[in-house]
């Protein structure tokens, strides 16, 4: 069965920050593909094009965004709203205002289903959709619930677009209960995790990929992938490589934050400038490589979804440590890889004794073998189906 669907996000990628998101777009290009009719707005920050040298980097690239992108089939629409710093709640108001007012103004019939992809902000506007008679499916990614319902004046606000919803959908368990927790039990709750391309993302030889990124075919090498940003805490990667690295072993981070002065600052201090490399934001169809060049994905988050980086790590043969946060266990069978501790002296010696006796590349490879974007995409269909019915 065909359904018109549509979707508030704001989280998606666009030309200026390609790879923000793209796991969303690869959901919503693999639904359109499927027969389903997509509409998906993606509201922005206004912000008129002559200020845009005049702003910071982390704003002026909002003002060169186009308010219509074709990306992939998928007609993305970005209607622009105010956004006043302080304003979280506000913020999120003129955010649903702006999202709704072009969803239902491009004069097609109204949607079968609105999904509110990334729950805050796009869960302010589930209220209004409600009021409607628009059935709206929740998703949730990560910090867009874990970080909100933790936030001082937000988790009310979060409960209520919840509650408003007929059903909710999480990347990891852990998430979808913390959303059950929040905005009480719905006749939809159901597990969406993200798919992992296995064709992509598949061993190869070290040396070979080595050469490829230009790094040295000798010593170990401890990758990080993600944003350099307070959750996910690369200053105890860091500290924990510093800790137990095998000698001559090197760190790099693969991601872009407002953290890197203070980890280069900091690798500086502990006489690591020389093994730790920040390569800032890299294309999606480098991480393979990565992947196969690294003895090792260390991830140090507080707050977690499911990460997409342990699903690429593991489906190349990439061993795994990683701190104890939100959906991370779930895909770890292996507790060696799963820290309980965040005291870097403890991350360290696991991260030892991993290097130097990894799992087996092919067992980590089977543990995700069944997360395919197929099973993730049929998963979402059910639920989307079944939240248009309830």
């Amino acid at each position: 069965m065909s359904m018109r669907v549509g979707v508030l996000t704001s989280l998606y990628p666009c030309q200026e920050r390609p790879f923000e998101g793209i796991f969303a777009e690869r959901k919503w290009q693999g639904l359109l593909a499927r027969g389903h009719d997509v509409t998906l707005v993606h509201p922005v920050p206004w912000g008129p094009r002559w200020l845009a040298p005049l702003l910071g980097d982390a704003r002026a690239y909002l003002a060169r965004i186009p308010r219509r992108e074709d990306r992939g089939g998928v007609e993305v629409l970005r209607p622009r709203f105010g956004h006043l710093p302080g304003r979280s709640a506000g913020n999120a108001e003129r955010f649903a205002r702006a999202g709704l007012g072009t969803l239902f103004g491009t004069g097609a019939p109204a949607p079968d289903v609105v999904v509110c992809d990334y729950a805050w902000p796009a869960a302010a506007a589930a209220e209004a959709l409600r009021t409607r008679g628009v059935p709206v499916l929740v998703n949730g990614r990560g910090s867009d619930v874990l970080q909100v319902r933790e936030t001082p004046g937000l988790e009310t606000h979060l409960a209520r677009g919840l509650r408003s919803s007929r059903g909710y959908t999480a990347v990891s368990q852990d998430l979808l209960d913390a959303m059950v927790a929040t905005g009480g039990p719905k006749p939809v709750q159901a597990l969406t995790p993200n798919g992992v391309d296995a064709d992509h993302f598949k061993p190869g030889e070290r040396r070979a990929a080595r050469a490829r990124l230009g790094q040295a075919t000798e010593g170990d090498l401890v990758l990080c992938v993600g944003h350099l940003i307070e959750r996910k805490d690369p200053l105890l990667a860091l500290a924990a490589f510093a800790a137990g690295a095998t000698e001559g072993a090197r760190l790099v981070f693969v991601g872009r934050g407002p953290l890197s002065d203070a980890v280069e600052g900091a690798a500086a201090e502990l006489g690591l400038g020389d093994r730790v490399s920040l390569l800032g934001e890299r294309p999606p169809a480098e991480l393979v490589d990565w992947y196969r060049a690294a003895n090792l994905l260390l991830l140090t988050s507080r707050r977690e979804g499911r990460p997409n980086v342990v699903l690429e790590a593991l489906s190349t043969g990439c061993p795994v440590l990683a701190t104890s946060a939100g959906g991370t266990g779930e895909l770890l069978e292996d507790p060696r890889m799963l820290s309980m501790d965040r005291e870097s002296a403890a991350l360290g010696q696991m991260l030892n004794d991993l290097l130097k006796r990894p799992p087996a590349a092919e067992v980590l490879r089977r543990s995700v073998e069944p997360l395919t974007w197929a099973a993730s995409l049929e998963a979402l269909e059910s639920a989307l189906l079944s939240v248009s019915r309830a």
